[in-house]
């Protein structure tokens, strides 16, 4: 199973993702793809198995990925502070992998309904919808 996590600014977020599903998920093939360095390092040293950054990276991960997972603004166009870019958002929503997004209120976009919710927790969330799809 390939798995795909994106991520931007600081890359906590995916760094957090990979460990958790690296220690979840037996057998997870996990391809960090980071807007930029810093969030590419956090994630690689997190344990992913390989690393990369910037759009063409992500572009070209997609193809391979069965799961995409990270944070809701992967798939907004000019999204986490500017680093999304309308291509990555695009080839990301239409990727025929499963997406497991993240719902984060941030740079201007409000998601309701996951105000009672801290990253740990949403984080957890994920990584067991992510196990689900590779049992």
């Amino acid at each position: 199973m390939n798995i795909l996590v994106v991520d931007a600014q600081g890359g906590g977020i995916g760094k957090q993702l990979v460990s958790s599903i690296k220690q979840s998920i037996n057998g997870a093939k996990v391809w960090a793809v980071g807007t930029n360095v810093a969030a590419t390092t956090a994630m690689l040293k997190a344990g992913a198995d390989q690393a990369s950054t910037g759009e063409n990276a992500v572009v070209v991960a997609v193809r391979k990925a069965d799961v995409i997972v990270g944070p809701i603004g992967i798939v907004i166009a000019d999204s986490l502070l500017g680093e999304i870019t309308p291509v990555m958002a695009r080839v990301i929503a239409q990727s025929d992998a499963k997406r497991v997004f993240i719902p984060f209120n941030h740079c201007d976009n409000v998601i309701v309904g996951v105000s009672g919710y801290n990253t740990g927790k949403l984080i957890q969330e994920a990584v067991d919808q992510v196990q689900k799809f590779c049992s």
